[in-house]
């Protein structure tokens, strides 16, 4: 082989794998890659966590607790200035607006969320060259993603009673395939609704309560792929395919605050709330289709807005006990393993890269913990921000985006 063929070849080599390793770290939706808290099996971690991390860039972008998404280079942030709801575009190397598409979306809080501002909450989702965003009144927006040109909106008003739930809407839509699925609504009215990503038309619905704060996951349980989410008033199992409602279980808290999105490991679906145990269900099929049959119950530790993640066999999650509680359980039979001291905050975003459990409390305090370790003592502890942090961290192969009251920035490892 000539030297010319080799450095073409080397070189053709060296783009494959840095196309593979941009691919690696996108964190394109709520949760990561695959929505559960974890980052893809090719990001790449520092090899030590440093005692310091270098803010390498910010930009105001206005307010909210969105969480950024990624893909390649271009980090995406959904954020309100004023009475417009706003997406980003913004190079992930030094902080660049790319784009940025506006649209008015005036909103009355409710007196009782004064103190979390007027969103928006939901998390983008990005696929297959769209952005999609769900804004705290219940306008659903695609942009192309390139471009950041609005292709479709709709808007629920002529629908539902009211259009969002009490606190605004949370609740961060999901793509399955070619369909952008949503829950969208109100109060005790609303529905669960499947559209073409591609132009917004309804391809399924199953209406009833309204949604939750909670998102939706996509899973395979009981030999059936289905949507579950929580509503206002239970979980549920729809068919991801024609939108059938596969098995309920009544579900609520106070306040009607279902908050936490189900989450998923070896089979198990584990559901929590404020003042409910935390449950995990196993669905069997019968003759009247899916059962849900409790696999285990942990009566002392609830959650309130904090979804847990699980890593190496053990869910890790907040309890608003002892004024913000870490915990590990198994997540195979509900014991549990560790109960940090307290004084946790009240929310913790909890993300798992690079075989470290991260923990972004809302005092902007970014925690590494060791998560196949005897105790949940942090190796690590940064400060991000000097306002509250209640937008999930983006990790990345360069550091961690991080969303603050007003800013949005990178903090390089």
């Amino acid at each position: 082989m000539s030297s010319q063929r080799r450095t073409i070849l080397s070189i053709f080599a060296t783009v494959v794998v840095t196309a593979a390793a941009v691919q690696a770290q996108d964190w394109p939706q709520w949760r990561g890659p695959h929505r559960d808290g974890a980052a893809g099996a090719g990001f790449q971690a520092p090899e030590a966590w440093p005692e310091t991390l270098r803010q390498a860039w910010q930009l105001e972008v206005g307010t909210g607790h969105s969480s950024p998404v990624l893909a390649g280079d271009t980090v995406y942030v959904f954020s309100r200035e004023g009475d417009d709801e706003v997406a980003r575009a913004v190079a992930l190397a030094d902080g660049k607006v790319e784009w940025r598409s506006a649209y008015p979306a005036p909103y009355q809080m409710d007196q009782a969320a004064t103190a979390h501002g007027k969103g928006p909450k939901s998390t983008p989702v990005l696929a297959g060259g769209r952005l999609h965003t769900l804004g705290i009144s219940g306008i659903l927006s695609t942009f192309d993603a390139a471009s950041g040109k609005l292709l479709w909106q709709r808007s629920f008003g002529d629908r539902f009673k009211t259009t969002s739930p009490l606190y605004g809407t949370a609740s961060s839509p999901l793509v399955d395939g070619d369909r952008l699925i949503a829950n969208v609504g109100g109060h005790h009215d609303g529905a669960l609704i499947a559209f073409d990503a591609a132009t917004g038309d309804e391809v399924w619905a199953l209406a009833g309560d309204g949604p939750g704060y909670a998102s939706p996951i996509v899973r395979e349980l009981g030999g059936r792929r289905q949507v579950i989410t929580q509503t206002d008033q239970h979980v549920v199992g729809v068919d991801v395919g024609d939108g059938t409602l596969l098995w309920k279980i009544p579900f609520t808290t106070p306040y009607d605050q279902n908050s936490v999105t189900p989450v998923e490991s070896g089979g198990l679906l584990i559901v929590a709330g404020l003042e409910q145990p935390t449950r995990a269900y196993r669905l069997t099929a019968g003759d009247g289709g899916l059962r849900p049959e409790e696999a285990w119950t942990h009566p002392d530790l609830d959650m309130y807005m904090s979804t847990p993640v699980v890593v190496g066999g053990r869910l890790f999650g907040l309890s608003p006990k002892r004024s913000g509680q870490l915990f590990a359980l198994d997540a195979a039979a509900g014991k549990l393993l560790h109960a940090a001291e307290g004084r946790g905050g009240e929310n913790a975003a909890l993300v798992v890269a690079g075989g470290r459990l991260l923990v972004l409390n809302d005092r902007a305090e970014l925690l590494v913990i060791d998560p196949g370790g005897d105790s949940l003592t942090p190796e690590r502890r940064y400060e991000v921000s000097k306002s509250a942090t209640w937008a999930h961290p983006l990790v990345t192969g360069r550091g961690v985006v991080v969303k603050d009251k007003t800013h949005v920035a990178l903090w390089a490892f």
